[in-house]
């Protein structure tokens, strides 16, 4: 009996998820709304997600609009957004909140450049962790006799070739998304 690799596959899986949803709140110079998406506005007594207090559009390139559905959380949205780690002052003109995005520097982008590198790093860690216990469970398997030796080096290569496989598709999106920051 080899192991079964579905739920390392699917924790693999997970863990590129999460890695994809770090980058997209890394600002790239261009106007992503997504750099709001764990920002929590204090609405009534709750942390509340700005998405659901508001529409968030994006008019040009540059700028994100954030227009409340109720004219009283301006104040609660931009202290939020100030106390948050992006960066931006936002621009509060009485019905709207403006997010105007620099132009980055060649430092910065340089400074996004290393920070997406080592979350692409610690997705890779991740990854083979989830390979560490994948060997780990087959081992245990040949030792309770649950499998053969030949059944064991069959379930490695294959929990090996799956870990392969995945750190590859990191290796993709990052070098995709150190492309869109050195982008000028």
């Amino acid at each position: 009996m080899k192991l079964d690799t579905k739920e390392f596959e699917a924790k693999m899986k997970k863990s590129i998820e999460s890695y994809e949803r770090e980058l997209d709140t890394v600002r790239a110079g261009r106007a992503n709304p997504n750099v709001l998406s764990r920002i929590n506005v204090d609405y009534y007594g709750s942390a509340t997600p700005i998405n659901q207090i508001g529409s968030i559009t994006v008019p040009d390139a540059r700028t994100i609009v954030i227009q409340p559905w109720d004219s009283t959380t301006l104040k609660g949205i931009e202290k939020a957004i100030l106390a948050s780690d992006i960066g931006i002052t936002p621009a509060n003109d009485g019905k709207v909140i403006r997010l105007v995005f620099p132009q980055l520097t060649e430092d910065r982008r340089k400074e996004l450049k290393k920070q997406v590198s080592k979350l692409g790093e610690d997705a890779k860690v991740a990854i083979r962790n989830i390979r560490r216990d994948a060997m780990d469970k087959s081992k245990e398997m040949k030792k309770n006799s649950e499998m053969t030796e030949d059944e064991q080096k069959i379930s490695d290569k294959n929990v090996q070739d799956l870990t392969d496989k995945y750190i590859k598709e990191i290796d993709i999106i990052t070098a995709a998304k150190e492309k869109e920051i050195m982008e000028i």
